[in-house]
């Protein structure tokens, strides 16, 4: 590592540089769901390809973001950082100006890859710039909080944006951020020396197309069938892909994804209890903000300020818990957090059309934003735990990656289970009901006569309670899989700055 005196004198503003591009890259997986609605209304997105607008991105993002760390230990990691903030702030400009479909789905994947680039590199920065001891375990629990706290703000955020301005608002914002964090990186972050090795880049094409081909099935059988040719076709290629992934993977020098790192039972429970969480959690945000929205009538101004006890919850309890770690272990934390989670899950599952904010939607929100805080620190222990100094950071990006991965996958397998309800609903009450595509979402039925639109809220709202019933039973897996696995000494717990170890 080359320090800079600058870098020590700045360690505030340096840390303030990561967290604000961490955070601008995770908060951007959920900015745009309260803008759906407008986003589909502006540019015609069909049902189907409206899940795109959030799939393309975190696709590209949980996809690359093994290639983006791998892409700091070889280039540098300040310069990689620099590289991805200024790639995921023009690709935010470009979307902005979208004028179709497919301009805003690339648009999105770019900026996807310009935060898988940026993500990794910011956590490496963390142990670059702080001195093991108080101030990293400090400046960790503060990337945590960001990451953890993103998704909430991103909703709040883009509520706002889309209410006072334009759906366009919630890309265009990141411009001027980004363009201060590559204005202000060179000045307060150390570059870091380089490794020398290769690219994975066929693990990397692989690996992304299998998991694109994966989702792009799953969200095909959702609105047509299980049996149509554009659902078989993705899905075994997908197939083939993933395999051959792993076939490169065993046979490579320089593998992006070392499968050694799955020989540890506690290292692979945590990944196992991350994808869980990513899946049952990401979803979440996409069906409670249609819910709010287009069932419960409430304006996405409106909704965006409902989703801030969700925010100030994880940041604080994500706080807490770093600080808790090493007293109560980190098994101790992710059984409370998956049971938390998955509670608040089961409690969003009795929503009906009649609920309010107050009665069924703030509790559930806070069970589920306690338990996420509870286990980001400690799964990230448990990832490292017992790997060698030069494995550190692929093992703490692979949990970061399958968070992201999960969050799709869970939106493509959670959105196939709720249309697949919905429709089968729609479907009894006929036409001009059964004629409402199931992916659509519920406002498409809202120029029917009252009685009609009633009964077809209420088959979309079946179809988000049974989205939540999956979850809870999800997030009751992950518990179990971290009682059985999960395994982290007190002497680790109490090694916490390893975790951001490059």
């Amino acid at each position: 590592m080359t320090d800079t005196p600058a870098a020590q004198k700045h360690l505030g503003l340096a840390l303030a540089v990561i967290s604000t591009a961490q955070l601008m890259v995770v908060l951007d997986i959920s900015i745009v769901n309260v803008a759906l609605p407008s986003i589909q209304r502006a540019l015609h997105f069909t049902g189907a390809n409206l899940e795109w607008v959030v799939n393309a991105y975190t696709l590209a993002f949980g996809g690359l973001l093994l290639l983006g760390g791998r892409l700091g230990d070889l280039f540098g990691k300040r310069r990689m950082f620099v590289i991805g903030v200024g790639l995921f702030s023009i690709a935010s400009l470009v979307g902005g100006l979208a004028t179709d479909e497919t301009w805003l789905i690339a648009a999105r994947a770019v900026q996807g890859i310009g935060g898988a680039i940026a993500s990794p590199t910011a956590l490496s920065l963390v142990a670059a710039t702080f001195d093991e001891g108080p101030g990293r375990n400090r400046a960790m629990g503060v990337y945590a909080a960001m990451s953890g706290a993103g998704g909430a703000i991103g909703v709040l955020l883009g509520g706002v944006l889309t209410d006072a301005f334009s759906w366009r608002w919630v890309l265009f914002v990141n411009v001027p951020i980004g363009l201060a964090v590559v204005l202000a990186a060179p000045k307060v972050l150390p570059e870091t020396e380089r490794q020398s090795g290769r690219l994975d880049l066929p693990g990397a094409l692989t690996a992304t197309s299998g998991m694109s081909l994966l989702v792009y099935g799953l969200v095909h059988a959702a609105t047509t069938s299980w049996g149509r040719l554009g659902t078989v076709l993705p899905l075994a290629a997908s197939v083939v892909l993933l395999g051959s992934f792993i076939v490169i993977e065993l046979r490579t020098q320089a593998p992006l994804m070392p499968l050694n790192l799955f020989s540890d039972r506690t290292r692979s429970g945590a990944y196992g209890v991350m994808l869980a969480l990513g899946t049952a959690v990401f979803s979440m945000f996409y069906f409670l903000t249609l819910y709010m929205q287009d069932i419960l009538g409430y304006s996405a101004l409106r909704t965006g300020f409902y989703y801030v006890p969700f925010a100030v919850s994880v940041m604080v309890f994500a706080t807490v818990a770093a600080k808790l770690v090493v007293r109560a272990g980190s098994l101790r934390l992710i059984m409370v957090g998956t049971l938390s989670a998955g509670g608040g899950m089961l409690w969003l599952s009795f929503s009906n059309q009649n609920s309010t904010y107050l009665g069924g939607v703030i509790g559930p929100m806070l069970f589920i934003a306690g338990g996420m805080a509870c286990c980001f620190v400690p799964l990230t222990l448990a990832a490292v735990a017992g790997v060698v100094p030069q494995e550190a950071g692929i093992a703490s990006a692979l949990l970061n990656s399958g968070q992201q991965v999960g969050g799709a996958l869970g939106l493509a397998v959670l959105g196939t289970v709720a249309a697949s309800l919905t429709g089968d609903r729609l479907h009894r009450l006929g036409p001009p009901a059964s004629h409402i595509p199931a992916g659509a979402g519920p406002a498409f039925g809202s120029q029917l006569p009252p009685g009609l639109h009633h009964a077809v809220n209420h088959a979309f709202v079946a179809g988000y309670v049974t989205a939540y019933r999956v979850s809870a039973a999800l997030l009751l897996v992950a518990f179990t899989v971290a009682t059985l696995t999960i395994r982290v000494s007190a002497g680790d717990a109490a090694g916490a700055p390893t975790i951001v170890a490059a």
